[in-house]
């Protein structure tokens, strides 16, 4: 007969403490059209750059429609007249030289050379923004010379190498996009990055220069280059990848995590208090290492004691943003194409969606008496880009790794997963950092990845992966003991046929590889018998189809680097 649940009964919730009282101010609700706490800008320069792109069209336009193109011929023609009387030899000479930057593998260079450094410290965001740049910049430019025409320029000597037409300036053009998301997507925010535009422009200006000297190009279609080529990135940089949101940092770590100190901080801040309530003194990073999609925070905020006195207690957040939803979505694609039908979950469209989701969760294993973290309600920084799920902070709790386990303890990490059992949920993520221990009490944390109804299978896998967990600090025996009396000799068999390798969060698997022992074999030794190991490569119309288009995203990826290659500059 099974003994009674410690610290999660059978049914009900869970009898423990509830969290410090907190100290709450009135919320304020946001007006209708006041900006969010971390709202979304171009800044003064931005625009002042897309308005000069608006002018420059619509000029062009103008001069179309009102038949004054040979107007701005004779006018381009006059400048470069007057630039050819100052020719000489010498002149010439260093006039080749310093056009060389806009030559086809000077461009290609810089373009290969930012993949690579991108593609080494994982900034994903300032990656597929680099290349969407590209693509508008060569593509666009390409087009608006085919639909223009323009020759290049009469009555004055062409000296240095041309081709194609000549209405933007194309190798200007170009070199100006890739100039400016050079700065924005490996310089740091701050004086290095003033000091490059100052060396952008100064490029710029040799490279202008060079190229009216030699007649290569019209005075007007090197400005519409230059304009074309620095308002594209500036304005796609400064939207997708804003440096409070993606800061240019060249330390280690993941790319989940972002940076919640200047301008997030403080809305942050504001956010809590506006939304739920509280006044937080003090936001900063938690646990950096044990996430991996997401950025949990430690947050202080003012609390009261038993005695009415303000002090200060924490609470947890953990900060979401649109970077985390599309993580989520290509994760769910992985496992589609590496477990085919085992894969039922469905990923999240919006970190709204994401974030909500989570906090239904934790107050579902909150209902039932599951010993997780009591939720505390959401905050909105950016709307559909950014939110704080904020719960209890767990304090003086340890990772399990660190902490002392006895027989109670194991016998509540077993209760969890029959109770989750009960509730018909899977945690789908036990592993060391997810499983703590606070005075000989056990938790379980992060349930972003639960699943309510899930498949037979992930419920088995939760089993194998939290004794597996209670293990590292134990043995096998002892913990397959205290399973036998929660669990059926069929259900333990079942639970480790359904777990091996890639269905183990990575950490448990580095903490089973770190450990001298083969816990895993050990709980295979001590099973009366075993079943047959489930497959986990199982094909389905879905997966096939997915990873079809896999395949075509990857060709197609290799066209568009071969054919930006090949671009004529």
């Amino acid at each position: 007969m099974a003994s009674p649940l410690h610290a999660v009964p059978e049914a009900g919730p869970a009898r423990r403490a509830p969290p410090p009282a907190i100290q709450r101010v009135r919320r304020r609700r946001r007006p209708t059209g006041e900006p969010p706490p971390l709202p979304r800008h171009l800044n003064a320069s931005g625009r002042w750059w897309l308005g000069l792109t608006a002018a420059v069209f619509g000029g062009w336009t103008a001069a179309v429609l009102t038949d004054s193109v040979p107007l701005v011929d004779f006018v381009d023609t006059r400048v470069l007249q007057a630039v050819a009387t100052l020719r000489s030899p010498g002149l010439t000479e260093v006039a080749e030289a310093a056009g060389v930057l806009a030559a086809p593998p000077v461009v290609h260079a810089l373009w290969l050379g930012n993949l690579a450094v991108l593609l080494v410290f994982r900034r994903w965001h300032h990656l597929f923004t680099w290349v969407g740049v590209a693509l508008v910049v060569v593509n666009v430019g390409s087009l608006v010379t085919l639909l223009l025409q323009r020759p290049r320029p009469f009555e004055v000597e062409l000296l240095g190498a041309w081709s194609g037409y000549a209405m933007p300036s194309l190798p200007v053009t170009v070199l100006a996009a890739f100039l400016v998301s050079t700065l924005y997507a490996l310089v740091p925010a701050g004086r290095y990055r003033t000091t490059g535009k100052w060396v952008v422009a100064g490029l710029l200006a040799v490279t202008v220069a060079s190229r009216l000297y030699l007649a290569q190009d019209h005075p007007t279609g090197l400005v519409a280059g230059v304009v074309l080529g620095v308002a594209t990135p500036l304005a796609a940089f400064r939207l997708m990848t804003p440096n409070d949101i993606h800061p240019v940092r060249y330390r280690r770590g993941r790319p989940a995590h972002l940076d919640v100190s200047g301008a997030r901080g403080e809305a942050i801040v504001r956010a809590l208090q506006d939304q739920l309530g509280l006044l937080a003194t003090d936001v900063r990073p938690f646990n950096l290492e044990g996430s991996g999609g997401s950025t949990p925070l430690r947050i202080t905020v003012k609390a009261e004691d038993g005695a009415g006195h303000d002090s200060e207690s924490l609470v947890f957040g953990k900060l979401y943003a649109a970077t985390h939803v599309r993580s989520d979505r290509w994760f769910k694609l992985a496992r589609t194409l590496l477990y085919g039908g085992l894969e039922d979950e469905k990923p999240f469209h919006t970190v709204r969606r994401l974030v909500q989701y989570e906090d239904y969760i934790l107050r579902l294993f909150t209902d039932a008496g599951l010993p997780v973290p009591h939720p505390l309600g959401i905050v909105e920084i950016t709307p559909e880009r950014e939110y704080v799920l904020v719960a209890e902070f767990l304090r003086g709790a340890q990772e399990i790794g660190d902490a002392e386990i006895d027989d109670s303890v194991i016998d509540q990490g077993l209760a969890v997963v029959r109770r989750m059992w009960d509730i018909g949920a899977a945690h789908r993520d036990v592993k060391p950092a997810n499983v703590m221990v606070r005075d000989g009490t056990l938790f379980l944390i992060d349930s972003a990845f639960a699943e309510v109804r899930p498949s037979p299978w992930r419920q088995a896998v939760d089993l194998a992966n939290m004794m597996l967990v209670l293990a590292l600090r134990t043995d096998a025996a002892r913990v397959y003991a205290r399973a036998r009396v929660r669990f059926s000799d069929e259900e333990l068999a079942e639970a480790f046929a359904a777990t091996r390798g890639l269905t183990m969060p990575t950490q448990l698997r580095r903490c089973l590889r770190a450990d001298s022992r083969d816990l895993h074999a050990d709980f295979l030794q001590l099973l009366p018998y075993r079943l047959p190991p489930v497959r986990i490569q199982r094909w389905g119309w879905r997966r096939v189809g997915w990873s079809l288009v896999a395949l075509l995203g990857l060709l197609l990826l290799g066209m568009v680097a071969v054919g930006l290659l090949d671009s004529p500059l």
